[in-house]
Formats: C-alpha cells, structure tokens, sequence
C-alpha cells in the first residue's frame, strides 16, 4: 500500500528555500515578555504557557464532519491569525494530521507552513513555535525513518527547521513472540536515535515523545541522555475529566525527570466547554464517545465549572484550561477551528484558579466515569 505523507514535495530538501521560524510575540500581544513562557524540559526551547493544536486543520476522517472547504479553510487560518495577535505563538501539527493516510483532505502541515508565511509577510519580525510529529508506522525501520519522514514535514512546512519534533506514538507492531519483540525493541531504539540524530543535525531545536507510558518514557530519557541530548517533552491525553497520566505514573515521571507534559484533547474534546448537552451531543465519532448517557453524568461538574467562572469573568473553557496549567509542569493545546475559538483559549491566562477550586473540581470530576482514550497509552 502507497503511503501518501509527503503531500508531493517535487523540490529536493536542500536546495527548497525555506525560513527558521521561533517563539517570540510583539509588544502588543497579550503574552509579552520571556517571563511569560516556559522552557520544555531540560532543553533551552521555550514556548507560550499555551499552545494550539492543529489536529482538526484539512482533516475530514474525524473532525468538520467529514468535510473540509474554504469556508473552514478561512475559519483555520484566522484561528492562526488571532492566536498570534494574542501572543499565543506555540502550534503543534503532525503529518497525519489532514493527510491522505488518515483520509484527510489537505495535510495540517502544508496548511500551518502556508499560514506562517503569509503572517510573515505582513509581519515579518513575529516568530513561530512549531511543534510537529512522526508517525511510527508499521513499515518505518530504524533511525533514518526519523530522519526522512522529518525532512519530508519540514518540506510541507517551508522551514529548513522545526522547534520541537515528537515521536507521535510508540513503536507497537509485531509484538507478538519473542523474534518479533526484539525487532520491536530494535525500532523503538532505532526511532530514538533517529531523534538525537535530528537535534546533531540541526534540524529540530528539542525533541519530545507522545503518548509514551513511564517504562517507555523513562527508556527515551535515558537512551537520549547518554547523547546529551535533553528528552523535552511527553505529549498526552490529559484533561479534567481524563486524568490517566496522573494514575499511571507519567505525570510523576515527568515532574521526576524534568520533562514537560504537553496536554493534548484538555478540553476533553469539546465535552468540557458547556456547548454539549445530553439533548445536543457532538457530531461525528466524537458522538460515540461523549454520548447523551455520559453528557448528563458530566452536568454537575459543567454546572459547577460554570459557577467558578461566573466569579472571574470567564468561560468554562478558560476554567478548564486554567485548572490544568495550574496543575505545573504542563503545556495544554487546544484545538482551534475558528477566531472566536483561539481568543477564548488567550483568557485562560494570566489568573489562576485558587487551591480549594482546584482540589473541589478534581473531587467532581472523579465523579465521572473516564472516557476511552488512544489504545497505545498503556502498552
């Protein structure tokens, strides 16, 4: 089977004319000085307090109900547009995100490197944070995957560099037996290397891991130090009401170790935002997920949310995401379709939530039963 991921880059990667593109907003952004981001890990990269995720750009096989088009093209690009005007400079892609692997309809990075460009020319001082993946697919042997599959991103992005490149996922395939499992352990090693091998060549400034449980995580951390090179950061499923990273012991080994949390799906997809009811569930698959039966056990917790946010002047969306920021050691990235979206997300920062609100929606939360997350978390 044809693997689509490279979205045709004709050019070769060493002669395309691409720009380095970092993190730093103008005085008139919200987010202003240094003091107002954090660095990743033990690394020397530093981002916003809060990112965006870029997961639901050109993709039609989970988000936009199947259908993408240049009203929701305009829609992305002015979730770009006012993240950037609110300091908001940190975006993470990844190249299944929009591809035709994933059935999607155009790749988010193709779209984000577009987007960069454009804000360049009218800004030319503004810096980006980009934060993109590689895909641990079941053909992709050995260390220079890593490498060949980040030359293709950085391709799609126009950068000659990225900030922070993830392994998107663990190498799970063909681990039954023991021959099979050697050659599993062998790749995983091999994607790592192929990781420190990116940071020697200069083509990423940090690297990061996703959806690694401890034993992986701890193994990464490892295996790069002993090339000096920092592990940055474990990008997982962590919200209110998904806290898997905090009972298996990933939460703790990133605080242990130094390696930053970056939290993807922190407003549980949507579920968190008060928009959903039990009358008005999600659309798409995310409607086998946040079904009626669940939305109406969420209510005392939406309601309860709500009521906090009455006492500062802000969204359920801004609670939610404050609560995890005030948790340390974590970079939430919501997804942003729209303007309206991206400006909201900017209101979660700069407060903070008080200690007895934080421990008294963690007691509601755990009320709710935990909804099914990525399989991979706990391999």
């Amino acid at each position: 089977m044809a693997l689509h991921l490279s979205n045709a880059c004709l050019c070769a990667f060493s002669h395309r004319k691409v720009q380095r593109i970092r993190a730093v907003a103008s005085e008139d952004f919200a987010i202003k000085t240094e003091e107002d981001k954090v660095k990743l890990g033990g690394s020397d990269l530093k981002v916003t307090k809060l990112g965006i995720g870029a997961w639901s750009w050109g993709d039609t096989s989970y988000w936009n109900n199947f259908e993408w088009d240049d009203r929701k093209m305009k829609a992305a690009k002015a979730a770009f547009d006012s993240s950037v005007d609110c300091g908001i400079t940190f975006f993470d892609t990844a190249e299944v995100y929009g591809s035709r692997f994933s059935l999607g309809a155009i790749n988010s990075e193709t779209l984000l490197g577009r987007f960069i460009k454009e804000r360049k020319e009218r800004n030319p001082e503004v810096e980006i944070s980009v934060a993109t993946k590689f895909a641990a697919l079941p053909w992709r042997l050995g260390r220079q995957s890593v490498l060949t599959a980040l030359k293709d991103s950085l391709c799609r992005l126009g950068l000659s560099s990225v900030d922070l490149y993830q392994l998107h996922w663990p190498g799970v395939w063909g681990n039954e037996g023991r021959k099979k499992l050697s050659l599993l352990e062998n790749d995983f090693s091999g994607y790592i290397d192929g990781l420190g091998d990116a940071v020697e060549q200069g083509l990423v400034k940090a690297v990061g891991v996703s959806n690694y449980n401890e034993k992986r995580l701890r193994k990464a951390y490892e295996q790069l130090g002993k090339r000096g090179v920092p592990l940055a950061s474990n990008q997982v499923n962590y919200s209110l009401i998904y806290r898997l990273p905090e009972e298996n012991g990933v939460k703790t080994t990133c605080d242990e170790l130094g390696i930053s949390l970056i939290a993807y799906s922190p407003i549980a997809q949507g579920a968190l935002t008060g928009k959903y009811t039990p009358e008005k569930p999600p659309t798409g698959p995310r409607r086998q997920i946040y079904t009626p039966e669940f939305l109406t056990r969420l209510q005392p917790l939406i309601n309860r949310i709500k009521e906090i946010g009455q006492t500062y002047g802000k969204t359920p969306t801004q609670v939610v995401l404050n609560w995890l920021i005030a948790q340390e050691n974590v970079v939430p990235i919501p997804g942003a379709k729209n303007k309206e979206q991206a400006t909201e997300f900017a209101g979660a920062l700069g407060w903070r939530l008080s200690d007895e609100e934080i421990v008294e929606l963690r007691s509601l939360a755990s009320e709710t039963k935990p909804v099914t997350g990525f399989p991979v978390e706990k391999l």
